[in-house]
């Protein structure tokens, strides 16, 4: 199951997080789902009180985001596979959306559906970490302008495959693309603040990057070159690599 396309897919988790209207809100985020202050955030010894507080609240926020998107990715992956005699059909469509969606985050074409989102306001928490897979779904729910795009191009692409397997699998890995860096931010935080500080300049340029990524992708699935993409990649996979995999 190593393929390039797990690679797009944990490459698209990571511009997800890296995305204008998300990482500008990690550190609210976090100070929501574990009531800690961004105050005492920024003070280390307050912040070693309730560092396992806050990292165990992340993890719990990643678990819910991460059940909506692999169930997302399951149903999918069914729908392709109820078509799988159109399987051409549906791959050279699937590439067609991703294609469009990745000119759309370049910059390059306006995409009125792709900007509409719905927008959750949780005021309280509910208690506990349990509350916090809550808020983790209630995020995952919320079509933003920034994960949407990205998100239903991953869905595409789980949907071209007509595998439940596969589909969960690339669903999987885009969730580890989002939910490594929101716990490594969680783990550092005043290092995170930092980091975003001065990356903010930068987002712009990592939101095109990750257009011209899926361009590509849209690219090999229309011309079916992904395919070919997949075999040469699993010649050059380590054997040891595709037993874990």
């Amino acid at each position: 199951m190593s393929d390039v396309n797990v690679f797009v897919a944990f490459a698209a988790g990571i511009f997800s997080f890296l995305s204008p209207c998300v990482l500008p809100l990690i550190p609210s985020y976090l100070s929501f789902i574990s009531g800690v202050s961004l105050q005492d955030m920024r003070h280390d010894q307050t912040l070693k009180r309730v560092r396992a507080r806050v990292v165990l609240n992340s993890v719990a926020f990643i678990a819910g985001f991460s059940l909506v998107f692999i169930s997302l990715g399951v149903s999918a992956s069914f729908l392709g596979s109820l078509f799988f005699g159109y399987r051409n059909t549906i791959r050279i469509v699937g590439g067609l959306f991703i294609l469009l969606v990745g000119l759309y985050l370049i910059g390059l074409i306006k995409i009125p559906a792709l900007e509409r989102y719905l927008q959750f306001n949780l005021r309280d928490k509910p208690a506990g970490y349990l509350g916090s897979v809550l808020v983790g779904i209630t995020f995952a729910v919320a079509w933003t302008p920034c994960v949407g795009p990205i998100l239903g191009a991953i869905l595409a692409l789980a949907g071209t495959s007509g595998e439940i397997g596969r589909g969960t699998l690339l669903l999987s890995t885009y969730a580890a693309g989002l939910g490594l860096p929101f716990f490594m931010s969680a783990v550092a935080i005043n290092s995170f603040m930092r980091f975003s500080q001065s990356f903010r300049r930068y987002i712009r340029a990592f939101h095109i990057a990750g257009g011209i990524l899926l361009v590509i992708v849209g690219l090999l699935l229309i011309t079916d070159y992904m395919t070919m993409l997949n075999i040469y990649a699993l010649r050059f996979t380590p054997d040891w690599l595709l037993k874990r995999l």
